[in-house]
């Protein structure tokens, strides 16, 4: 995994100021621990906060990889860390104050799954525990980080986690940092698809690459060549920055000719379009848009035929995100502020519709590594009717002999299938199509009729796609 063989060099950073009494923190893990605090204590996201935080502290370089891999990881591995930190702890991890509790976190994971020297991570540590909250709390956290340094993280999990034999998942839960509810959802929708369920959590704890679209007609994979990306495994439109780096720098992404969007979430959208309609085919509508990546596409693809998409958000703030990212892309297309399960449309307005619901994100937990521990099962549950509200009315919205796509970045089956066959039961006019054609040259798609994506089959986040066709 990523966050065994990581790229930094804080040994040398704490090393080199060893002996130093009462300096200030060093700086880039002072702006990983705000990082960490806004995602954990204020609910924030990992990926905007980060990218936020390194742009007004100017990091860049190492500093910001260095950054990078601490927030993200501590926030992957919180909950196998906190099994190790309450055998390290005397009291009850719930009776520690959060901000304490974070700082714990991010030493751990410099001592257990980043190479820096077992003395620099102690020492930086309670010196920015100094900082942060205090001298009355440096003898706890160096008491504690220097209990978590005198193992490595095979170690701590061979003492901390049930056996295999004992249990399996409990024993994944802590060896591969998913909560065990999660890790039970993905092995029922795993099933008999290729791969298994440890190279699914071990896919989804290595940081994902930066991957590009080259909206058509405005850009192409040459051109994102050109600045140094690679092509996509799948889709014909798909490049990767091998390197990483900040793809804003690429005059294409910069003026909105190409975007940032994970092959899965082109490859739904680009099935949508390649599905086979009778007659009229300019109307098409994205019911969940926000923040609209995959409207940007398919609002290009539509262009080349002289129609339009309409898009509708909810949110106003994601509408604007919407518009943003439909800026280059020529015609007459619309954003519109509103609910889509209560069109403001006629019944049978749209030759196609995308209806890529809210849902948990337990397919994108690559590039959310929070989300894992901030979901819960009532979220499922709660977000239930909505998907079928949403997905009944993008089939009331399309007309006889169009198409609807259901979508979720979430593999877990009753945010999947289990919505799809609830409100397909409901009507006589629309079925479920076999959707595997739609993905050209990909693998080990399932028995179908809907397809599931894995990282650890695909490379790309989870998502699941149900074609429904209207009668």
């Amino acid at each position: 995994m990523s966050d065994r063989t990581p790229r930094n060099r804080g040994a040398q950073r704490g090393s080199a100021q060893r002996g130093q009494a009462q300096r200030g923190p060093d700086r880039v893990r002072k702006v990983a621990y705000q990082v960490v605090r806004q995602v954990t204590a204020e609910g924030g996201y990992a990926n905007l906060a980060l990218n936020k935080a390194l742009r007004e502290a100017r990091l860049g370089g190492r500093d910001a990889a260095f950054c990078t891999e601490l927030v993200h990881g501590t926030l992957r591995w919180q909950g196998t860390y906190d099994v190790f930190l309450a055998r390290s702890v005397s009291r009850r991890l719930e009776d520690l104050d959060p901000e304490l509790l974070d700082l714990l976190r991010l030493g751990s994971h410099q001592l257990l799954n980043m190479r820096v020297d077992s003395y620099a991570a102690v020492s930086e540590m309670v010196t920015l525990t100094r900082s942060e909250l205090g001298q009355k709390r440096t003898g706890l956290v160096n008491a504690v980080l220097r209990k978590i340094s005198q193992r490595s993280l095979e170690q701590w999990i061979s003492a901390a986690a049930p056996s295999i034999e004992e249990d399996l998942i409990g024993h994944l839960a802590v060896a591969e940092a998913h909560p065990r509810w999660v890790i039970e959802a993905f092995d029922r929708a795993l099933g008999d698809a290729a791969g298994g369920l440890e190279d699914l959590l071990a896919a989804d704890n290595e940081p994902p690459r930066v991957t590009l679209v080259a909206r058509p007609g405005l850009s192409d994979v040459d051109e994102l060549g050109g600045a140094g990306a690679v092509p996509a495994r799948w889709s014909p439109y798909g490049a990767v920055l091998e390197g990483g780096g900040d793809p804003g720098r690429i005059e294409a992404v910069a003026t909105g000719r190409a975007g940032v969007q994970d092959e899965g979430s082109q490859l739904v959208a680009l099935a949508l379009a390649a599905a086979k309609v009778e007659g009229e085919d300019s109307n098409w509508l994205d019911l969940c848009a926000g923040p609209g990546g995959k409207s940007a596409l398919l609002a290009a693809l539509v262009d080349q035929q002289g129609g339009r998409l309409t898009a509708i958000e909810p949110l106003k703030h994601r509408a604007d995100l919407v518009r943003g990212n439909l800026r280059a892309i020529p015609g007459d297309h619309k954003v519109l502020v509103g609910d889509g399960t209560k069109p403001t449309w006629p019944a049978g307005s749209f030759d196609r519709v995308l209806a890529d619901v809210p849902c948990t994100g337990l397919g994108a937990l690559r590039r959310r590594p929070e989300a894992r521990w901030r979901r819960t099962p009532d979220d499922v549950r709660e977000l239930r009717p909505l998907q079928e509200d949403l997905l009944d009315s993008a089939i009331t919205s399309v007309r006889a002999g169009g198409v609807v796509a259901y979508v979720t970045c979430s593999p877990h089956p009753d945010e999947t299938r289990a919505v799809v066959d609830a409100v397909l039961a409901r009507r006589n006019d629309a079925s479920l199509e076999d959707a595997r054609d739609l993905f050209p040259g990909v693998p080990d798609l399932g028995a179908g009729p809907d397809v599931q994506l894995w990282p650890h089959l695909h490379g790309t986040d989870a998502m699941y796609l149900a074609l429904i066709r209207k009668a």
